[in-house]
Parts: structure tokens; sequence; C-alpha cells
């Protein structure tokens, strides 16, 4: 998506370690304008399959996630991070690469139900440990995943490919092949 790899070209943040800070247009200061395009986008490209559910995870995906709902008519679930409803929860352990260490995510059980499509849709897909996790999550409910979606794929990791290796239909709105914090650049596919 042409309109979201200029956005990233001009307000995304390189740092050391292969990190791309979105704080300034996705996560933290948000463009709705740029988020109902990509929502558009995602519906496009989902077109094909039974969504009763999108699903993300606290708090950078909520956002977006939220636009895609609208557009699908239908309702978000937030995973949460952390494990406080851990009785009366599916629960499921991530590693986080970012910030080296394992933590906790959890949703309430009453959220997803038996046979439901869900639709993930996150910010960033790097080693796609998080997806896992969030995919274990809605196989516990004996739901199904319908697909997934990123805004922003790192494709010089293995996240990506191995979901698709695995069968999932996977949809990133911009593909980055490189990021190069000395020179302060960014190739996309």
């Amino acid at each position: 998506m042409k309109l979201l790899e200029q956005t990233i070209i001009e307000k995304g943040i390189i740092l050391p370690g292969n990190v791309l800070q979105v704080k300034n247009f996705l996560s933290e200061m948000v463009d709705p304008k740029l988020l109902e395009k990509m929502a558009d986008e995602w519906y496009k490209l989902f077109s094909n399959v039974k969504v009763d559910k999108v699903v993300t995870i606290e708090s950078s995906g909520i956002a977006l996630a939220l636009f895609v709902a609208k557009k699908f008519g239908c309702e978000l679930v937030v995973v949460r991070k952390g494990d406080s409803l851990k009785n009366n929860a599916y629960c499921a352990s991530v590693f986080s690469n970012t910030k080296d260490k394992d933590y906790t995510i959890s949703v309430d059980k009453s959220f997803l139900k038996e046979d439901e499509n869900v639709l993930i849709i996150d910010d960033i897909l790097a080693n796609g440990s998080l997806c896992d996790a969030l995919i274990s999550i809605i196989k516990y409910a004996k739901a199904n995943v319908s697909g997934i979606g990123f805004a922003i794929e790192k494709a010089f990791l293995d996240g990506g490919k191995r979901l698709r290796d695995n069968g999932y239909n996977v949809q990133s709105l911009a593909i980055i092949k490189n990021l190069d914090y000395n020179n302060k650049c960014i190739d996309f596919i």
C-alpha cells in the first residue's frame, strides 16, 4: 500500500536493532484517515472469507483493529497483556524479542466462541511469536483463523514466511525488505 509506505518513510523512526517506531502515526498518535484507508484495503483483501470477530493485542493494535472491525461490521476483541483473568480466560505465553522477556496474554473465555471466524489484525510482524500466541488462544476457543493482517511486515525476519508456510492467509500492507539504521533507509518489497 503506497500511502502506508510513504507515511513510514516520512514519519517512521528507525532505531538500533532493526526496530521501526511508528508511534507518531499508528500507535500513540493515530492518523484516522490512514487507518480508514488501511481498513478498506484489508476489507478487499479478506472479502472472500467470513469474519465474525476481529482480534488484536493491547495496545498498539487497538485503533487499527477497530477500524477493521467497523468495516466488517463485527466486534473487536482485545487480548490483554498479563494473566489477571487467568481462571476465566484463554492464556498463552509470548517471548518478546524487543523487551527480551516472556509474558502472558489472555482474553476472557466469553469473548471467543467455538466455530467463530476470527481475523487477526496487528501493527507489526517481526518473528511472529505474538501472532503464534494469538493463534493459540483462538484455537483454545475452538474458533477459526480467517486471516491475519499486519500494517507492516519485516520480511528480513521469518515471521511472515513461517505463518504463510503454516497455511495462514497473511496480508501485510507494507513489507519491509531492509531497515538501515546507519543510513536511515527503508526498502520495501
